[in-house]
């Protein structure tokens, strides 16, 4: 390994591909048990390495420098190899500064709660430090010094303005966990998730919902990622530099999830979607007969309708832990607010917006097998696809137009 990121599990990381954007060389994803830690560093091999959970403050002992950023902080995520010497900086405060200037939230003044205890929360202090939070609480299970308990933040300090997420709670692949009770907290202006895969915890999906700046740790990740090639090659790169890699790698990641009433095309422009943008297809109802083995017009009539929605979101649950996917759903998976809460997770929602009267019932689909039933779904359901999705696409037309309107919309 030349370049490389070290660390604990890292199945989940985007970090090869960032890096493949910024520069030419070959980087490196090794996962490592602790007991290989001494082995790596006492005679290392690398040029420079990339440093990540659970490994940001266990590699400190073997530095012979550390840069005097990392040094405040108590972290090191960035370690390069200068002559068989090892110097270790922290880009993570540059990722979390550069995250939170984007949301154009200042946090001067404010009352800043982070939680989690590891490398990342002690960026997340200096960077809250640095600038200007009035007031700013770690918070764990367990109390220690500098340390608030969970407790302890619902009893005394619900008036916190901004959160910040350094705990692994919501990250893929458990990806449902929700790190804080965001209700309790009436004066939020900010969140921000250090993880980034999904792109969208419940906590900052949470958060969005109530009109709450907030956002995942991509960006983070992408410009932490930039500071430290620019460390590895002795470098500085253009301005717009972590911009352009972020919209990249979002734009790359994202699920295509397709919505809207049964008969209106999803399967087939999905088909056509996955060909052109080169993207796995997932078909949320084929899931459900592959899961069930029986067709779906069985499962109503032996199972009834309660328990197909129930497969119908475990379906969604898992389809929605992929990301560079193109995702078709069923025409009524947007009737329970967590199959729409999980699909957003990491997807944009295209809603194919088929009018009424091209809508053609058909026996395989139970709900819409005839014009009246069509009919009734399509009122019951239209207000709901409109506010749900983030895009609309008029599809009063051929399912190959419907396909070049979503990737226009792509860009």
């Amino acid at each position: 390994m030349t370049y490389g990121c070290i660390g604990e599990k890292l199945t989940h990381s985007f970090s090869k591909e960032i890096h493949s954007k910024i520069a030419d060389y070959d980087y490196e994803l090794l996962e490592l048990a602790e007991d290989s830690l001494p082995e790596l560093l006492t005679s290392p091999k690398f040029r420079a390495i990339n440093v990540t959970i659970p490994y940001k403050e266990k590699v400190i002992p073997y530095l012979s420098y550390i840069d005097e950023g990392a040094q405040a902080i108590g972290a090191v995520n960035t370690v390069v190899n200068k002559g068989g010497k090892l110097y270790g900086y922290n880009t993570d405060f540059y990722g979390m500064s550069a995250l939170i200037s984007r949301l154009g939230v200042d946090i001067s003044g404010k009352k800043v709660v982070i939680l989690g205890t590891g490398g990342t929360s002690k960026t997340a202090l200096a960077v809250a430090t640095h600038l200007g939070a009035k007031e700013v609480f770690r918070v764990s299970r367990r109390s220690g010094e500098g340390v608030i308990t969970y407790d302890d933040l619902y009893k005394l300090h619900t008036d916190a303005q901004v959160i910040i997420n350094t705990t692994p709670v919501g990250m893929y692949p458990k990806n449902n966990g929700l790190c804080v009770e965001i209700d309790k907290f009436p004066a939020l202006s900010l969140c921000v998730d250090a993880v980034y895969n999904p792109l969208r915890t419940p906590f900052i999906l949470e958060a969005m919902k109530r009109g709450i700046p907030a956002e995942g740790g991509l960006y983070m990740l992408v410009a932490q990622a930039v500071r430290a090639s620019e460390i590895f090659l002795d470098t500085v790169y253009d301005a717009d530099t972590v911009d352009k890699i972020f919209k990249e790698i979002l734009s790359q990641k994202e699920n295509v999830v397709l919505i809207g009433m049964p008969a209106s095309g999803k399967s087939t422009v999905g088909k056509l979607l996955a060909e052109r943008l080169e993207r796995p297809l997932i078909d949320t109802d084929e899931l459900v007969v592959s899961e069930a083995k029986m067709q779906i017009v069985d499962i109503f009539s032996s199972l009834g309708e309660e328990k197909f929605r129930d497969m119908e979101s475990l379906a969604a649950a898992r389809a929605a832990k992929s990301t560079s996917s193109v995702i078709a759903t069923g025409g009524g998976a947007i009737l329970r607010q967590k199959n729409v809460d999980f699909l957003r997770q990491n997807g944009k929602l295209f809603f194919i917006d088929r009018p009424l009267e091209a809508l053609v019932p058909t026996d395989s689909r139970p709900l819409s097998n005839s014009r009246a039933s069509i009919e009734k779904r399509y009122r019951e359901r239209y207000g709901i696809y409109c506010s749900t999705c983030d895009v609309k696409i008029d599809a009063s037309c051929d399912a190959i137009g419907v396909c070049e309107k979503i990737i226009a919309s792509l860009g």
